[in-house]
C-alpha cells in the first residue's frame, strides 16, 4: 500500500495529532456516567470514526490516567472470560472533564475563526 494512501485511510496527521490532544478527555466522558472496562472505550470510540483508536493506545493511556489519579479501576469478573479490568472517574477526573468541557467551546470556536473561509470585504475605491 502507498504510504499516502495509508496515512488518507487513517485521517492523516492533523486528524491524528488532534485526536491525541482529546482522546483522554473523550475517555473521562465516557467514564463519567459509570466504569467501564478497556473493550467497552474502544468501542465507544470506535463508533465516532474519528475518534477510532488502538489498545496499542487506549491502554497506556488508561495507565497514564491512573497514575494521574483521574480514574481508579478495579477487577470485576466476567460472565464470558476472565476477570477484566474497570475503569472509573475519580473526582480529579471529574475536574478535570468539568474543565475540558468549560474549555473546549472556546477552543473549538478560537480555531473555527481561523479556518472557516471570510467573504473578502469590499471596500470603496477612495
Amino acid at each position: 500500500m502507498e504510504p499516502d494512501v495509508a496515512a488518507k485511510r487513517a485521517g492523516g496527521k492533523a486528524e491524528s495529532q488532534l485526536r491525541k490532544g482529546v482522546l483522554e478527555y473523550c475517555v473521562l466522558a465516557l467514564l463519567r456516567d459509570g466504569p467501564r472496562y478497556g473493550v467497552e472505550l474502544l468501542e465507544a470510540l470506535g463508533a465516532v470514526d474519528v475518534m477510532t483508536t488502538s489498545q496499542g493506545t487506549i491502554y497506556p493511556l488508561l495507565s497514564r490516567l491512573r497514575r494521574e489519579s483521574l480514574v481508579d479501576t478495579r477487577w470485576q469478573e466476567s460472565p464470558s472470560g476472565p476477570p477484566r479490568r474497570y475503569y472509573e472517574l475519580t473526582a480529579t477526573g471529574q475536574a478535570a472533564l468539568a474543565e475540558f468541557t468549560t474549555v473546549w467551546p472556546r477552543f473549538r470556536d478560537g480555531v473555527d475563526h481561523f479556518i472557516t473561509p471570510r467573504q473578502p470585504s469590499h471596500h470603496p475605491a477612495r
